[in-house]
């Protein structure tokens, strides 16, 4: 038989890891504005988690790989390096979306014991503007609204849950719902420039207001908390002051954390816009992509105590016990909660 390999495959570079490769065939299936879509043959859809942290999920869901959001704080940018892009924009670039999702949820549920705690949306949004017109997330809601007996908790900045409510109560009546809507800060103009193509702040407090209307259970996430720029007590009081007003059920708060693979991206914006604390924030994540535990201490101290004066509870007061909500959730603070730890 004829010898196929090429001759010269030295010059052509290490070959591509399984992941990598079908994400280099994945054909172009639309553009938006500087921005690639394209289809992304999975395996799996639901992921086991592996972490040391004590993290409240078991199992993670992303229906989309890359996020159009731009956040500049995205802890999930390393992400993109498993498909062999390592520019930190190509993550909100070059979004791929996972084909057969909800077949795949269909089967891997399946063999799932009752009572398993499954995050929708940790590594990146679930409700992005491409679920406009792919609806992959609304296609696994179905499959969730057909089973009962798990923990589901749905993590979201875009307005577009609203179109599922439908399927939320639904699911709400077969398993434990909590959804997590994100609201970094009120402030309009710092939230543009911060999370650039997400909703306004105060739409996004609107979706809360809608969800608890319609009886789902629905909080706000205040994070990522950044040292000088929202971790006052104004700014904290501002989302915990507009989440009580939409009867929210709880408010949550995460401090900042910066892989390196997200340092140059948000540092870079650091420089732009809050230059003063540009020295602060090199010092402060230079051997670390953790806050320290003082800081820890001394912002959960200050979230608590705006929590009790807007009586907001806990994320998990309705549906634990306290011991055990204090056991899994000893801060206020965590940092990064949602971080699923593995490729997703």
């Amino acid at each position: 038989m004829a010898k196929t390999e090429p001759l010269f495959s030295i010059l052509q570079g290490p070959a591509l890891a399984p992941l990598a490769r079908r994400a280099a065939d994945a054909p172009l299936e639309a553009t938006g504005c500087l921005t690639e879509y394209r289809p992304l043959v999975s395996r799996s859809i639901l992921n086991r988690v592996t972490s040391r942290r004590g993290l409240p999920f078991s199992h993670a869901i992303n229906p989309y790989r890359g996020c159009e959001f731009g956040c500049r704080y995205c802890y999930a940018r390393y992400t993109h390096e498993f498909l062999e892009l390592r520019n930190p924009e190509d993550f909100e670039r070059k979004i791929y979306f996972k084909e057969n999702a909800a077949w795949l949820l269909q089967q891997e549920l399946a063999r799932l014991k009752p009572g398993t705690e499954i995050a929708l949306g940790t590594a990146t949004d679930p409700y992005q503007p491409l679920e406009r017109k792919r609806r992959i997330t609304r296609s696994l809601l179905e499959v969730f609204a057909r089973s009962g007996g798990f923990r589901l908790g749905i993590v979201t900045k875009s307005t577009l849950i609203e179109r599922d409510l439908d399927l939320l109560k639904e699911i709400a009546a077969r398993h434990t719902l909590t959804v997590h809507v994100t609201v970094t800060t009120m402030n309009t103009r710092l939230a543009r420039i911060l999370e650039p193509r997400a909703p306004r702040p105060d739409l996004r407090m609107a979706t809360v207001a809608k969800l608890r209307q319609e009886g789902v259970r629905a909080g706000a996430m205040c994070s990522p908390l950044m040292p000088g720029i929202t971790d006052t007590r104004a700014s904290i009081e501002a989302v915990a002051r507009a989440a009580a007003g939409a009867q929210a059920n709880f408010l949550f708060a995460g401090a900042l954390f910066l892989k390196p693979c997200s340092r140059p991206t948000f540092l870079r914006f650091v420089r732009e816009h809050f230059p003063a604390q540009a020295e602060d924030y090199e010092r402060r994540y230079a051997t670390s992509a953790f806050v320290s535990s003082a800081y820890k201490q001394r912002v959960g101290a200050l979230v608590d105590s705006i929590c009790r004066e807007y009586k907001l509870g806990r994320r998990y007061a309705e549906e634990r016990s306290e011991g055990e909500a204090r056991e899994r959730d000893t801060s206020l603070v965590e940092t990064q909660p949602w971080l699923p730890f593995g490729k997703p």
